[in-house]
């Protein structure tokens, strides 16, 4: 089945929900830290490991969330089942370490800040969509994401969240990304490629949390990407990385 085919269905699956109840507006503020492996750059097929802080500070009273999943967002809307507002969030780079065999044929990339906006429905507690339009703070790069969560039964004392993820971004980011300038190409034996805006990454992302204590527990993230589009057709994932795209990070988390 195609994925157009998939996001339709899955929005009709959606609209024929009752509604339910919204999120209650109860506090969380939550702290920890953990490892997580990701892909050592965007296409790539090799792995980096890295220490990661966890966040999650939910204050619904004030329209206000930061967590080092979601990002910033900030409510200007708070409709019964409408909101939306500010977003913010941060884009992965990669540098030498990252590029292994690849170093000095492909520029390295810093990190970056982005910033936008947000808007979400939510249909009851357990099953909002939405969309998020971002624009690098101090770069070119444009990424649209929508996406769909929901949180399934709780299995005993187990939390669990399931979100499905598509992300498109314009010309400038894909090309900073998954393009080949000339010297690059050169260097690598493959051909320049200067992709254009369009899809990039699908994304199924499951979510746990294991209480240990009446204030701790273990936070476990298991994601699966596969690019497509322009990023898929890449010389750098065709020759040297893989559209599929495997991340997992697992955190001590204490609920203040």
């Amino acid at each position: 089945m195609s994925v157009a085919y998939s996001r339709l269905l899955f929005a009709l699956l959606c609209l024929s929900l009752p509604f339910g109840a919204l999120a209650d507006d109860t506090p969380t503020l939550a702290i920890g830290a953990g490892m997580q492996r990701m892909p050592g750059w965007a296409g790539a097929r090799t792995h980096r490991d890295d220490p990661i802080p966890f966040v999650d500070i939910e204050l619904p009273q004030y329209g206000f969330s930061l967590s080092t999943e979601d990002g910033l967002q900030y409510d200007l809307i708070r409709d019964a089942h409408l909101h939306g507002g500010l977003y913010g969030d941060f884009q992965w780079g990669r540098d030498r370490d990252d590029l292994r065999s690849l170093a000095g044929k492909l520029p390295t990339l810093a990190p970056r800040a982005t910033g936008g906006g947000y808007l979400e429905w939510d249909f009851t507690r357990q099953l909002d969509a939405g969309l998020r339009l971002s624009h690098d703070a101090n770069g070119a790069g444009a990424y649209l994401d929508f996406y769909a969560e929901w949180d399934p039964p709780k299995l005993g004392m187990v939390e669990q969240s399931l979100q499905l993820r598509w992300q498109s971004m314009n010309g400038a980011a894909m090309r900073r990304f998954f393009g080949t300038t000339p010297a690059s190409a050169q260097a690598l034996d493959v051909p320049v490629w200067q992709p254009g805006a369009g899809s990039e990454l699908a994304t199924l992302e499951y979510d746990l949390f294991l209480p240990t204590s009446r204030h701790t527990g273990l936070a476990l993230s298991l994601e699966y990407g596969y690019l497509l589009g322009d990023a898929a057709e890449s010389p750098l994932v065709r020759r040297y990385g893989s559209r599929n795209q495997l991340s997992e990070s697992l955190s001590f988390v204490y609920h203040l």
